[in-house]
């Protein structure tokens, strides 16, 4: 397409290195490269620093483990999902994700019942994320209400749309909003050089050396959006 070649992987190495590591557990090969340089703590998440830096808000209350409901309003690839993830694995709570455009009114009250099993039988609190939750209509949000109220389940929401639009009034006045921006180009070029770098997630076992304007040019294109900057790569 007339761009210059600014990548140049080395020829692989027959090593050890250039296998899949035998103690992966799962074949993350198989996963998007995005998927796969999912942060893993607050620590290793790029960006957000207005809700994620010491000392901020929402930091400090995962930090604590005290929240009862969260929607986090951005952006495609603004780091939502991941987020909530992150906050999962951080509170070592059960993590159920349901999908506004695939869950009806009986997978809610499903996932909410064994959610109130958990917490009853073993002690253990459930997060449920439901991803575009301004796709459910009144009917299902109203499900939610009394199990968020009492503790039954933690939500978060996720939503590209204003959810003091599109989402219930008596749900967002129990929960938390936080609208993530969209990533800095120097954000993008970070997340890139880590994809690059890694040899258990990303690329590392590759030996790719990129240009810097490569890289510029990656996370000029994509609009903020650490998915599509990764999977570009």
């Amino acid at each position: 397409m007339g761009e210059p070649d600014l990548f140049h992987p080395e020829k692989p190495k027959a090593s050890s290195e250039s296998r899949p590591a035998a103690s992966a557990g799962r074949d993350l090969s198989a996963l998007p490269l995005a998927a796969r340089m999912r942060p893993r703590d607050l620590d290793e998440f790029v960006g957000q620093r207005h809700l994620l830096a010491p000392g901020k808000l929402l930091r400090r209350a995962v930090e604590a483990d005290r929240f009862q409901a969260f929607i986090l309003y951005g952006p495609p690839g603004s780091g939502k999902t991941s987020l909530a993830e992150v906050i999962a694995r951080r509170t070592g709570a059960a993590f159920v994700r349901l999908s506004g455009v695939e869950s009806n009114v009986a997978d809610i009250r499903r996932e909410l019942a064994l959610a109130a099993n958990r917490l009853r039988n073993a002690g253990r609190r459930t997060i449920l994320f439901i991803d575009e939750i301004h796709r459910f209509n009144k009917a299902q949000q109203d499900v939610l209400l009394p199990d968020v109220e009492n503790g039954v389940v933690r939500l978060i929401g996720a939503t590209t749309h204003n959810p003091f639009f599109f989402i219930n009034a008596p749900l967002v006045s129990r929960a938390q909003v936080f609208e993530l921006q969209p990533l800095s180009e120097a954000d993008l070029i970070e997340l890139l050089r880590r994809a690059l770098s890694d040899p258990e997630r990303g690329l590392g076992r590759m030996r790719i050396e990129a240009a810097p304007e490569a890289l510029a040019h990656l996370a000029r294109t994509s609009d903020g959006d650490a998915r599509k900057a990764l999977n570009a790569l």
